[in-house]
């Protein structure tokens, strides 16, 4: 599996979409920004055929840590969960299919 930066993301849509780099740079970075406001807001994103995210409040608990076996008490926090669209599920059931050999 191959890790693709934000940087490697703006060369490919700047060379597909024959943009200077620089704007491409400008308009995924607002995109990005705009994500993170607007879940800092608890709204919810949809994506239509990419897929939602929401945020999520995990409940406070306890947990032990393993090597001393203490107690440690967890407080509760917000998390992000991502559910995928259509397309994305397809385009993910594609590749498995591809993937797995033939016997």
């Amino acid at each position: 599996m191959a890790t693709i930066t934000k940087k490697e993301l703006i060369d490919r849509i700047a060379e597909q979409t024959q943009a200077k780099r620089v704007v491409v740079k400008k308009i995924i970075q607002s995109f990005l920004d705009e994500i993170i406001v607007e879940l800092s807001n608890n709204n919810r994103l949809e994506f239509r055929d990419f897929g939602v995210f929401e945020t999520r409040t995990r409940a406070s608990r306890v947990a032990q840590n393993p090597k001393t076996l203490e107690r440690v008490q967890v407080p509760a926090k917000r998390t992000i969960k991502f559910k995928m669209g259509r397309l994305m599920k397809q385009e993910l059931a594609k590749k498995i299919s591809l993937e797995q050999p033939v016997e």
